[in-house]
């Protein structure tokens, strides 16, 4: 059977999130719902959170205040306000949850099939030969099918982060969490990852991702969320966001977007 990424996706809810380090708030009561099936793209000044936010969604970032909840599960504590989740039962959520960084993490030490495979056996417990048949699927997925020999040395910072992906969907998320996926990359290579995620968007992928790449804001994601200084401050359609936006935190950033975009033109 072939690799599908479009089963039973997942929503997400998000209700009044805070998380502090220390004295320092870095979310301020973050409420979003994020529709199964659909894109929601993080947008904001660096610092403003969005990383944060994206961590506490899979519980990597313990949020103090509020509740997370995957379709109707709360994922890290039993109960708002409550103590911490089991370690098994976090594992077992986490499943659902796919997440690609900014840094690759892959392997040094092996290829990009067993990067994959690794997983898919070492948490799935599949057979080895299993493994290796369904990472073959996903590399072939990402467009990598004629480099599952390669190890990560001898890939292209694009390509290392198409094989981050397809270790991702192998295990057949129903949610994938994308923390800036591209900001790693040379600017040549943006676009052959941006591909891969439009193709998952198509196909009807849960998808949260903390981007600076508005293009793909505007043209793929079915909602925009704007965050500054741990708040939420605006969500809606790209072409409510990125059209006439309400608030003016929102219409500076998109000003100063546009304008360091105008300066690196002129500038090439």
């Amino acid at each position: 059977m072939a690799l599908t990424t479009t089963t039973n996706a997942a929503s997400a809810r998000l209700e009044n999130v805070s998380k502090f380090y220390g004295e320092f708030q870095a979310l301020r009561d973050v409420s979003l719902v994020i529709p199964p099936g659909k894109v929601t793209c993080l947008i904001g000044p660096s610092g403003s959170g969005k990383s944060t936010l994206l961590r506490c969604i899979n519980f990597l970032e313990e949020y103090d205040r509020g509740g997370i909840w995957i379709d109707d599960r709360l994922i890290g504590y039993d109960a708002v306000g409550g103590r911490r989740m089991a370690p098994g039962r976090l594992r077992e959520m986490r499943r659902d949850i796919g997440m690609v960084f900014q840094q690759f993490n892959l392997w040094p030490h092996m290829t990009a099939l067993q990067n994959v495979a690794e997983g898919l056996e070492r948490v799935k417990r599949l057979p080895r030969a299993q493994a290796q048949r369904i990472a073959a699927e996903a590399l072939a997925k990402v467009g990598l099918g004629d480099k599952t020999g390669n190890h990560p040395s001898r890939l292209s910072g694009g390509q290392q982060q198409r094989v981050a992906i397809a270790r991702a969907i192998a295990m057949q998320p129903r949610i994938m969490l994308f923390d800036e996926p591209t900001s790693a990359l040379d600017p040549e290579l943006v676009g052959e990852v941006l591909a891969v995620m439009k193709q998952l968007a198509a196909e009807g992928m849960t998808m949260v991702v903390v981007t600076h790449e508005m293009g793909f804001a505007a043209h793929v994601a079915d909602r925009v969320a704007f965050m500054e200084r741990g708040e939420l401050v605006a969500a809606g359609t790209p072409a409510e966001i990125f059209g006439n936006p309400a608030d003016a935190r929102v219409r500076a950033f998109l000003q100063s977007y546009h304008d360091r975009n105008a300066f690196d033109v002129q500038a090439g």
